[in-house]
């Protein structure tokens, strides 16, 4: 009808002011981007990764992994005639043990729920699985580090006779054979400069050295120490400004990398690793993988983002380590 015949047949309208010909959407730009919260990196575990990894078999039907450390046998004799009997020796071996843990994080939707953010740019099942991911790297990244206890599991091995120390999982900073430094200067400390702490780098490398592992080494840092890594400084007997503690650090031999870690944040800690199969790996026994499954007839669904990815930090027989 025309507004004028309604008004004719007694329909008293209110006059529209605000009508008009597009549609909702038409007068909105959607953003539908979505900020996420700001994250720390995690390189620590992705380093080990690309330079030591261990796989290609089932870590889900095995509940540890083990390995054997053995002796280094023999020894010479000297003399004039080559006719006195030598020592007889035998390697000897010990058997040391690694649990293979799950992690995972679980997360779940009613089945309605999960439909209705399905119609939106960020359905709950997407959102939520990168973030179950993020958890279960974060920990990962944590238990290498050794800033989270890593599992124990039993005393005993699979096999006949009984394992050297206790089957666990261990991180950088808590590996019972590693070696320690406790006397490093502060950069916070009354009459620091860079070659101090650059001499104790060295003091530090030495002690790797002695234990017969030559590097290169990863140098990981706290967070702490990254304006004074990469502060300018003088060098000594020069007069100008001429590099920074970093890149002095990294023109080392035995040095492969200087790096931040992010999760770090003990108050000015070093961490040196030589990235080789004999000193650290990751074992990788699955890869992150999300399962997932229905309850109550199907309007509930739950969903666990899961992988068995655990450091192995080894050490020879006689508890070196690099």
């Amino acid at each position: 009808y025309l507004t004028n015949d309604l008004r004719n047949m007694g329909y008293n309208l209110p006059m529209v002011t605000n009508a008009t010909t597009l549609q909702k959407e038409d007068w909105i730009q959607l953003d539908k981007t979505i900020v996420k919260e700001a994250r720390s990196r995690l390189r620590a575990v992705d380093d080990l990764s690309s330079a030591s990894s261990y796989g290609g078999f089932n870590g889900l039907g095995r509940m540890t992994i083990e390995y054997q450390a053995m002796s280094d046998p023999g020894s010479a004799m000297v003399d004039m005639d080559g006719r006195t009997t030598g020592r007889n020796d035998t390697p000897q071996f010990i058997l040391r043990s690694l649990p293979l843990p799950i992690t995972h994080s679980d997360f779940g939707y009613s089945s309605r729920e999960l439909q209705v953010s399905r119609n939106g740019s960020t359905p709950f099942d997407t959102v939520m699985g990168e973030a179950a991911g993020r958890r279960v790297g974060e920990v990962v990244e944590d238990t290498l580090i050794g800033l989270q206890t890593g599992v124990s599991y039993a005393t005993q091995t699979a096999g006949p006779g009984t394992h050297t120390g206790t089957s666990t999982v261990y991180g950088y900073t808590n590996f019972p054979q590693r070696l320690t430094k406790t006397n490093f200067t502060a950069p916070t400390a009354g009459g620091w400069v860079p070659d101090t702490s650059y001499n104790e780098v060295l003091a530090a490398i030495e002690q790797l050295h002695a234990q017969f592992f030559y590097g290169p080494f990863m140098l990981y840092h706290s967070t702490d120490w990254t304006q004074y890594m990469n502060r300018t400084y003088t060098l000594a007997g020069s007069g100008a400004l001429s590099d920074t503690l970093r890149t002095q650090l990294l023109k080392h031999p035995d040095i492969k990398d200087v790096r931040r870690l992010d999760r770090l944040t003990s108050t000015f800690t070093l961490i040196f690793v030589q990235m080789t199969s004999e000193v650290a790996q990751m074992v990788n026994g699955m890869d992150i993988t999300t399962i997932q499954w229905e309850e109550k007839g199907g309007l509930e669904l739950k969903f666990k983002v899961m992988c068995i990815k655990v450091p192995r930090l080894r050490s020879t027989y006689g508890s070196r380590t690099g």
